[in-house]
């Protein structure tokens, strides 16, 4: 088990800022968002600095994030999300990073369609070394919770490869996904698990990404869920993935350390262990 900052929890700070806070604080991982990178090059920086970087904090990038836009358009729309997706992953596999988050539609309802272009993206993936991992967002019309995300994998044709899904805390919550669906899911088709918390006071299914608060402070039972893991056999990335407003305005490097330490103390209470 290893544990990973999404670089969204310490957004406002720069890129390769956020690579030295992470390493100083003492993950073994990083998850990077591609638009950062992108936004980092259009100032003049370069690839190799951001290599160098996360070389000489010795961090891995567990995910790439994330390709969109793929699961509601057609036609030339399409191919073009996809011309964009391939870029994507061709920068996640030289950075190293086994795995690519493909987020479903935001406002269009259903998922009957997804599966298709979810097997598109995992050909992509076989093609660059890099494994499309299907996201379910409990905010969103269409994929939302694990259950459904679990029958779109159920429909993709990839008989070489296990499709998968992320598991996120938060998202589990605030669609209702249940204890059971955890315990149903099989072990290959979990790709690695955000962690975070949910405030009281706003019902689930309510709630987005900016209400997240840091592990520990909300009303999510993020033990039973982490227990139900450790049950299954888990033992891959946890990563603290918030969105909040008032955490991003904290110092980066406090921001990064109260969450892995929260996060070391409840892996402790499960009785994870966790690689140093």
């Amino acid at each position: 088990m290893r544990l990973s900052l999404n670089a969204s929890t310490i957004k406002p700070t720069p890129l390769l800022e956020k690579i030295r806070v992470a390493g100083e604080a003492g993950y073994s991982g990083i998850e990077l968002w591609a638009v950062e990178i992108y936004e980092y090059i259009g100032r003049g920086g370069e690839v190799r600095d951001v290599e160098k970087a996360l070389a000489d904090h010795g961090l891995a990038i567990p995910a790439f994030i994330a390709v969109r836009g793929w699961g509601d358009v057609s036609g030339l729309d399409y191919k073009v999300a996809m011309e964009e997706a391939r870029r994507r992953f061709e920068l996640a596999s030289r950075f190293g990073a086994p795995l690519m988050i493909c987020t479903p539609p935001v406002a269009q309802p259903g998922f009957d369609h997804l599966h298709e272009g979810y097997s598109e993206l995992l050909q992509i993936g076989r093609e660059t070394g890099v494994q499309a991992v299907m996201e379910y967002i409990s905010f969103f019309k269409s994929l939302n919770n694990l259950s459904d995300a679990v029958t779109v994998l159920d429909r993709t044709n990839a008989p070489d490869c296990h499709p998968v899904t992320i598991l996120d805390a938060f998202h589990n919550w605030n669609n209702k996904t249940t204890l059971d669906d955890i315990r149903d899911i099989p072990l290959e088709r979990i790709s690695h698990y955000h962690i975070n918390d949910a405030p009281a006071g706003i019902p689930s299914g309510e709630q987005n990404d900016s209400h997240r608060v840091m592990v520990g402070d909300g009303i999510i039972d993020l033990k039973a869920e982490l227990t139900v893991l450790k049950d299954k056999g888990y033992d891959k990335w946890i990563s603290l993935e918030l969105f909040n407003a008032e955490w991003w305005a904290k110092n980066p490097l406090e921001t990064a350390k109260v969450g892995l330490e929260r996060m070391q103390a409840i892996c402790d209470e499960v009785g994870f262990e966790v690689e140093s």
